[in-house]
């Protein structure tokens, strides 16, 4: 797996829009808050653009993160939200002068289209908090410190409290995933998950429970699941029934899916669509050790 280089003091990042719409004022205080930070900040020239749900057309919005993928001395792009439309967006790109001196991709949710790209490629990138989640009340989040120590060379590593579904055990392997919908999404295309040594994280926002139930067994029925090794499971937020109750929470349908395996499961990791949203490098290995009073993930 290639890293791109860490960040330094003076570095030029970019902040793009290659899905969702979002306001001016939340990316400029997003670029301000990395100002600060030490760093030269360009926006994408379409990165308030309009068009539907879209920040702009997928020409205007492929133009700018092209533009970024291109420029030698842009070091990190982040996204400013995610939403949907990155799939539109990579469609319309090429990776050709990125391939040669690759830089750091940071986002979550709808940008797990280019995690998923970037893994097959051996390529790492940051599952991060975007401009709206840097900072709540006026103080830096949590989420965006640890994501900056982080880009600037510090491994994460984590120590959460147990879960009444964990299953226990160690396992070493490739980070992968993201969010389960986005996964779910890509299964059958090149950006498929390989999932033979690959420890898998996923998460997901805003979904039915029986939503969540199809879209793991697409994984279980695609052998995905029983080739990992080992499941991490994020925030589940904003998770309902249908129009009739479905009898299990997104973790108790998760837990039974992978019930047959013998690898080990965390659930509780602070990631995905809430606060802390901890920082993961996509595509590193790292040691995951699931005990009856803590879990531990180191990256190595």
């Amino acid at each position: 797996m290639k890293y791109p280089p860490y960040l330094v003091t003076g570095d030029k990042v970019a902040i793009l829009s290659p899905a969702g719409k979002i306001s001016r004022q939340v990316v400029e205080r997003g670029a301000e808050l990395l100002r600060q930070q030490g760093f030269l900040v360009e926006i994408g020239y379409h990165a308030f653009d309009e068009e539907g749900i879209f920040a702009g057309s997928d020409t205007s919005r492929a133009a700018d993160m092209q533009k970024a993928l291109n420029d030698k001395s842009i070091k990190a792009i982040f996204f400013s939200r995610g939403g949907y439309g990155s799939i539109r967006t990579h469609l319309n790109l090429n990776w050709s002068s990125f391939f040669k001196k690759p830089k750091w991709l940071i986002g979550f949710s709808d940008i797990t289209v280019f995690h998923a790209f970037l893994s097959r490629h051996q390529i790492a990138s940051v599952h991060g908090v975007m401009t709206s989640w840097f900072e709540k009340d006026e103080f830096l989040t949590g989420s965006f410190t640890e994501m900056m120590e982080l880009l600037k060379g510090k491994l994460p590593q984590y120590s959460i409290n147990p879960h009444e579904l964990n299953r226990l055990g160690s396992a070493s392997g490739i980070l992968t995933g993201g969010n389960l919908s986005i996964i779910q999404s890509l299964r059958g295309t090149l950006f498929d998950i390989s999932p033979k040594g690959k420890i898998l994280f996923i998460e997901d926002i805003d979904e039915h429970h029986y939503h969540i139930d199809r879209m793991i067994y697409n994984l279980k029925a695609g052998h995905l699941l029983e080739k990992i090794s080992g499941l991490i499971v994020g925030y589940f937020t904003a998770i309902t029934d249908g129009e009739a109750p479905f009898g299990k929470t997104s973790a108790e349908i998760i837990r039974e899916a992978v019930d047959s395996y013998r690898y080990p499961v965390c659930f509780g990791f602070p990631a995905g669509h809430e606060l802390p949203n901890m920082p993961l490098i996509m595509g590193s290995r790292i040691l995951l050790n699931v005990s009856d009073k803590e879990v531990k993930i180191k990256t190595t």
